[in-house]
């Protein structure tokens, strides 16, 4: 997918989570994300927080306070950002839909992973059903699998052959994982709750190791 159509997929995403929220109490939004230590509120303040994002100097103000971790800095900007917007999520987040700025620190094919994935990590907790578009699931996924940090998925998954059973997508070699590319994604990306969607001469490797 060229950058266009990413956006289009993420624009639309962010609307239809959107009026996801809207509908959800309070309750609802503090109920722990698939994100450990993340309120679905706080995911929901992340996805905001990437559609308007700090400056460089802010961000770097925030890795100090944060002790120099990354994965605080992004922890503590998202739930900074869900308290200041409280009731007001589900607008900023369908007002800022269309943007297209970034972080200094990404691209537009890690933007579309992470709202892919951040959906579910809302959804899921809540029982929601919600899939993902396949065509942009095979796109986050590829782009998961080339990059190292955070998920360093080729490490993790050496060995294994990972193969999309709806859609002409493969990774890897050695015995074989087969599945959903929604599963696939969200497996290279640290989530286990589709683990039951999967198949293969690997999966029960795939198993030990998790």
């Amino acid at each position: 997918m060229g950058p266009e159509e990413c956006w289009r997929v993420i624009e639309k995403e962010r609307l239809d989570l959107a009026d996801l929220l809207e509908g959800l109490d309070e309750e609802q939004l503090n109920t722990p994300s698939l994100c450990e230590g993340w309120r679905v509120r706080d995911v929901a303040g992340h996805l905001a927080g990437v559609a308007d994002p700090p400056s460089l100097g802010r961000m770097l103000v925030d890795v100090v306070r944060s002790g120099g971790s990354f994965h605080g800095m992004n922890h503590d900007w998202a739930v900074r950002s869900a308290d200041r917007l409280g009731p007001r999520l589900a607008d900023e987040l369908r007002a800022l839909a269309a943007s297209r700025r970034l972080p200094v620190v990404t691209n537009y094919r890690n933007t579309l992973f992470d709202v892919l994935v951040h959906g579910q990590d809302i959804a899921v907790p809540l029982g929601i059903p919600r899939s993902m578009p396949v065509k942009a699931a095979c796109t986050g996924a590829t782009q998961v699998w080339s990059i190292g940090f955070p998920f360093h998925a080729r490490r993790r998954f050496d060995g294994l052959r990972l193969t999309a059973t709806d859609a002409d997508w493969q990774v890897g070699s050695g015995a074989e994982v087969r599945g959903p590319i929604q599963a696939l994604l969200l497996l290279l990306t640290g989530r286990t709750t589709e683990l039951d969607s999967l198949s293969g001469t690997g999966v029960e490797a795939l198993r030990s190791s998790l």
